[in-house]
């Protein structure tokens, strides 16, 4: 009996033992392919379902875009696929949604996750993983956290932040701002950073938090009304920024207004309706549509999803890219076993990588080594481009 007993221990500890080993290879392809290639993951992290579903499905559309052309070109030595994982935008779901990645050993990395929040909140399980995520979450203090695999893909929220006080400051010349965020961890910090310049400036500024998902805005925009405010700024998501913007038009707020990235979007316009004309939007992101050196992408994102790309399509597009060629860059081909996670990581923080919508490098702890904000305003329904905010401002 006792032997029996110290038989099945055996078993269980080498059972244990191999499980540990296959949690611990650090990545490695799927399977092989018919001709005898490897195959491996790109993932993505992001709110595919939700309020903020949109951004998120932009994104994703511009991973997958990127997954089928690389492998139609047919000059790679393994094959890719696509892996989704839907964290709906909130940090409470993100760890579960990291973890879907990082258990599918052959993902060697993922563009997101999309928002700041959600990248704090999963940021340590990637690093652990040795899990490089390309992530366009813009709160200035990710770094900062001591997460190796966080690479981000954009100038982070002192550059957006910066930009609308500048606009404001210099290009307006406001006396005094509201300042509006949606309590969340990406509003709050980029209203510290534009509250703080708009300071420095010498320009009084009311700050506001209103709650995402708030049932009626009509007591914020009261309060943005009678502050004495002559323009005013708002950090949040476009589903929270579409009603607050109907109810600043019905309490009669008609002074100068920027809303962050987070509300550049096409369903701002469709849920705000004629309350959205004449809003500003800044966005670390380029326009795809109207960018010349994205008209091609553009193109195939039309065919491909019937619409045109929306915000951070073409920049998920090429941070999928920039994942594969790294992969590329280890010569991932035959059974492709022997590339792993912590090589891909390494290679994409090293990388120096020209894309449709910026050169992508990076410094040592994974911020974005570039800059440039560009400011929209939404014209007859439609945003529309008005150009580079540092162009904007010298021009006068």
């Amino acid at each position: 009996m006792n032997r029996r007993k110290l038989s099945m221990l055996a078993a269980l500890v080498v059972t244990g033992a191999t499980a540990l080993t296959g949690c611990n290879k650090g990545g490695g392809a799927a399977g092989v392919g018919s001709d005898g290639r490897a195959i491996y993951k790109i993932g993505f992290q992001g709110p595919l379902t939700g309020e903020s579903s949109a951004i998120g499905v932009n994104m994703e559309n511009g991973v997958k875009l990127a997954v089928k052309q690389a492998n139609a070109r047919g000059d790679l030595p393994f094959h890719v696929e696509y892996a989704a994982s839907d964290d709906a935008g909130s940090p409470d779901q993100s760890p579960a949604a990291a973890q879907k990645l990082i258990d599918d050993e052959s993902v060697l990395g993922l563009v997101g996750p999309a928002f700041s929040g959600a990248a704090k909140a999963s940021g340590r399980l990637y690093s652990e993983a040795g899990l490089v995520s390309v992530s366009h979450a813009s709160n200035p203090g990710l770094p900062e956290l001591g997460f190796r695999s966080f690479v981000r893909s954009v100038p982070n929220d002192n550059a957006q932040g910066g930009a609308m006080a500048t606009y404001f400051t210099k290009r307006l010349q406001t006396k005094k701002v509201y300042v509006v965020d949606d309590k969340s961890e990406y509003g709050v910090g980029l209203s510290k950073v534009a509250e703080k310049q708009l300071k420095d400036a010498g320009v009084e500024v009311v700050k506001a938090s209103v709650p995402a998902k708030t049932p009626d805005y009509t007591a914020a925009a009261t309060a943005a009304k009678h502050s004495g405010a002559d323009a005013l700024i708002y950090n949040g998501l476009y589903s929270d920024a579409a009603p607050f913007a109907k109810k600043l038009k019905d309490v009669g707020f008609d002074k100068p207004k920027i809303a962050s990235d987070g509300t550049y979007d096409k369903k701002f316009t469709e849920l705000a309706g004629d309350a959205a004309e004449g809003w500003m939007l800044t966005c670390q992101c380029l326009d795809a549509n109207v960018d010349p050196g994205t008209k091609q992408f553009a193109e195939d994102y039309k065919t491909e999803y019937k619409a045109a790309p929306g915000l951070y399509a073409a920049e998920s597009y090429d941070a999928a890219n920039l994942i594969i060629e790294q992969i590329k860059s280890l010569g991932g081909g035959g059974d492709g076993g022997d590339v792993r996670r912590e090589a891909v990581l390494e290679k994409v923080k090293k990388a120096d990588y020209k894309g449709l919508t910026r050169q992508f490098s990076f410094k040592e702890n994974g911020e974005f080594a570039g800059n440039g904000i560009y400011l929209s305003e939404v014209k007859d329904g439609r945003i529309t481009l008005k150009g580079n905010v540092d162009t904007l401002v010298s021009a006068g």
